[in-house]
């Protein structure tokens, strides 16, 4: 009995800790539900980043420099926060190049620069669902449907395939509202949305479903008809018209705002994208 009073009062010490641990616990919780209320109740997260350290090599940022333009239009810390994004993305997926193409640093830091822009305004902006981002000269054929793409997100495979001749075609010309780049990225996190939890998912979600119900209003539908702003292939399916949503509002902002500006209120809110002149 004394051995066992004399070992419990040796670790008294260590109560603080135990107590202090507890109550730190106990702080985290609260304020991840007040975090998860807020981005509800605001449709953003409360933060995008607790801390950004990555940097990206000098040779990757003259890239970004001179040839991404949304780099060159953000403010110094989100230059900070893009090549935060940039690195770790480098980091997690793995590039390969097919048909004898050889993969670059460029074609690295332009394809992860597209996904990166595309989830500027998300907390989880690192595409779980893409581990592998396979690069083809020009389009290429998929086993999926038997037939010849020039993009593609299998989600079975985790991968993202692309034809290189039509992602720098799509990034390069910026009005024409056709970026392979932006087309695919949002398939992967539209896909992502559907079987995530996260604060960013559910608001993907929640404005997907108002995009949804603004298109049954009967004068958007007429004003779609008239105008033919968007594109016909954005009407083969909801996960298409999303797609190309994102087209459209990344390479034409001000046009999208006049002609449809509830839709892209939605849209603006889906990606929570408030950078640059969007």
């Amino acid at each position: 009995m004394m051995l066992l009073l004399q070992y419990d009062e040796n670790y008294l010490w260590l109560a603080p800790y135990g107590y202090a641990i507890v109550f730190a616990g106990f702080l985290f919780f609260l304020f991840r539900v007040f975090e998860t209320w807020y981005a509800g109740a605001f449709d953003k997260p409360l933060f995008r980043h607790y801390y950004v350290y990555k940097k990206l090599s000098d040779s990757k940022i003259e890239i970004l420099k001179e040839e991404f333009e949304f780099y060159n239009l953000i403010s110094k810390k989100h230059k900070r926060q893009f090549q935060h994004r940039i690195s770790l993305f480098l980091e997690n997926k793995k590039f390969v190049g097919r048909e004898n193409i050889e993969i670059t640093e460029r074609m690295e830091v332009l394809v992860a620069s597209i996904g990166c822009m595309l989830s500027f305004g998300r907390k989880n902006f690192n595409y779980g669902l893409i581990e592998h981002i396979l690069i083809y000269p020009g389009q290429f054929y998929s086993n999926t449907n038997e037939a010849y793409h020039i993009g593609e997100f299998n989600p079975r495979g985790r991968a993202l395939v692309i034809s290189w001749k039509d992602f720098e075609h799509g990034y390069r010309i910026t009005d024409d509202n056709k970026n392979l780049g932006i087309h695919e990225f949002m398939h992967a996190m539209q896909l992502e949305a559907k079987q995530s939890r996260d604060t960013d998912s559910s608001r993907l979600v929640k404005q997907f479903q108002n995009i949804l119900k603004h298109l049954t209003n009967q004068e958007v539908k007429n004003k779609l008809d008239e105008t033919r702003f968007f594109r016909a292939y954005a009407f083969t399916n909801q996960y298409e018209f999303l797609a190309v949503l994102a087209e459209y509002f990344i390479e034409s902002p001000s046009e999208f705002k006049e002609h449809f500006p509830q839709l892209y209120n939605h849209t603006q809110k889906l990606l929570n994208f408030n950078f640059a002149h969007y």
